[in-house]
């Protein structure tokens, strides 16, 4: 459970650090990028610790990727929704569950 509260919280830095500046379009490009490498240290400071320990206790790299996956998506959903006021439209939970589906299949013995 672990794993999964440090993916869900490096996903947020991420999702912020990649796509927080997109309504900041008054902010020059090197600032952006400067700025995101600063969240993104965050995201890699919780990020690695949560691939670490996933994997020491039996996630293989395979089952840490796709479950990363699913939660960026989550993530962005909700950002891209809240932040950038996009509409979440039927297709994006069709595809949603296709990658749920492979999760499934990901993690089935």
């Amino acid at each position: 459970m672990r794993t999964i509260i440090l993916l869900l919280l490096s996903n947020i830095f991420m999702t912020f650090a990649w796509y927080g500046h997109l309504k900041q379009e008054n902010v020059p490009l090197w600032k952006a990028i400067l700025v995101s490498w600063g969240i993104a240290f965050f995201e890699y400071c919780l990020m690695v610790p949560a691939n670490r320990l996933g994997y020491a206790n039996g996630f293989n790299g395979f089952q840490l990727k796709m479950t990363q996956e699913v939660i960026t998506l989550i993530v962005f959903s909700v950002f891209a929704v809240l932040y950038l006021k996009e509409p979440f439209h039927w297709k994006y939970l069709v595809s949603f569950g296709f990658l749920l589906g492979a999760v499934y299949f990901m993690f089935k013995k």
